[in-house]
């Protein structure tokens, strides 16, 4: 159990880092989903034995693959897709679809705080830079912990 908690503290300091990272700077570095992916799977390691670090790597291939191609489709950032497949790896994969709801809810919530945002602060409509956009790394780091935190501490 006290693996698990600090699992869970690990994967929200390092989403922290990721959402805020994100809302100042509108990019996810590669290192810090590099040290989601080795955290998670250390864990997984520690926790639960060389199959559920099977699982879990199982979840990060699967999660990079849905976040190339909503890269290609022009849904999300690269960042964002890696971001994703970061977050996953604290996650086996039979997790996965849960997962994904509780990411996409915090992303509907998300978008009407920004849409509704951008609506009343001048100058955000006509923006057309990385700014103008969502901060979907926001949305992974929240539904992320959210789900982490339903899971692990529940």
């Amino acid at each position: 159990m006290a693996l698990a908690t600090i699992s869970f503290g690990v994967l929200a300091a390092l989403s922290s880092v990721g959402a805020i990272t994100d809302i100042v700077t509108r990019k996810l570095p590669n290192i810090l989903s590099l040290v989601l992916v080795l955290a998670g799977l250390g864990f997984a390691l520690a926790i639960g034995g060389w199959a559920a670090l099977g699982w879990h790597a199982l979840h990060v291939v699967v999660a990079f693959a849905i976040g190339y191609f909503m890269f290609v489709w022009n849904i999300f950032g690269a960042g964002d897709g890696k971001f994703y497949a970061g977050s996953a790896a604290f996650f086996p994969i039979m997790d996965a679809p849960a997962l994904a709801l509780c990411i996409v809810l915090a992303g509907g919530v998300l978008a009407l705080f920004w849409f509704t945002l951008k609506r009343f602060i001048k100058g955000m409509k006509r923006r057309k830079d990385d700014f103008a956009k969502l901060p979907y790394g926001v949305a992974i780091a929240v539904g992320s912990v959210g789900y982490a935190a339903l899971t692990t501490l529940g």
